[in-house]
């Protein structure tokens, strides 16, 4: 089998994946809250605003299944969804700016951060980049939080359709470069827009490659 034949094979294996029942599964504001660790888990992590909700929804093809919202800040809890019941995806409250507390804030930080050192079952960690700003150091203390735990994390740019070629032909070298320092990062970086669908198939085979299998 090609590398061609490979590729398409696991895209059609996505497709099937994601056409099924994606099911909204529960808010957890506390881990005491979290459900079992009986399938892998794929965290969406990123600034508040950077599109993580909007992502999510392109990647199931449902429109409210993850809301969204142009006032940061909106997704308070770890929301947990239920993809065929071979894997959860897991969209993460924003850091970074938000309109929220400080005190609010910090316990969104906390629990997070918790999460993403503890949980057994959590196989990648998507890191969403705003494409037309690049990493922040709110991206890179996350980076480092997960080298740290030896969690693995892709770097997947947002918002792509904002922004030019030109534009984009410096980013992703600057950041790949910058992650060949970082021991728990795939070195890849996933273009994505979810206003366009660019990306969208692409990222749906990552994903179903630490998805259960079928049966």
């Amino acid at each position: 089998m090609t590398q061609a034949d490979d590729a398409a094979q696991q895209i059609e294996e996505a497709r099937k994946l994601f056409a099924g029942s994606c099911d909204f599964v529960m808010g957890v504001a506390a881990l005491t809250q979290l459900p079992p660790a009986d399938k892998a888990e794929i965290a969406f992590a990123g600034r508040s605003n950077v599109g993580k909700s909007s992502l999510v929804n392109a990647l199931t093809g449902r429109k409210t299944l993850a809301r969204t919202s142009h006032t940061p800040g909106r997704t308070q809890q770890l929301n947990f969804f239920d993809l065929g019941g071979r894997i959860y995806l897991v969209d993460l409250p924003g850091y970074g700016y938000a309109r929220v507390s400080k005190s609010q804030k910090k316990t969104w930080d906390v629990l997070i951060r918790d999460y993403l050192r503890g949980r057994p079952t959590l196989r990648c960690v998507f890191i969403l980049v705003d494409a037309r700003h690049g990493l922040k150091d709110s991206d890179r203390d996350i980076m480092k939080m997960l080298d740290e735990a030896a969690v693995s994390y892709r770097i997947i740019l947002t918002k792509s359709d904002k922004t030019k070629q030109a534009d984009r032909d410096v980013l992703i070298p600057k950041i790949a470069n910058e992650l060949k320092k970082h021991g728990a990062a795939f070195h890849d970086i996933a273009l994505t827009s979810a206003h366009e669908n660019r990306g969208i198939e692409e990222l749906r085979a990552v994903i179903a490659g630490f998805a259960a299998p079928q049966g």
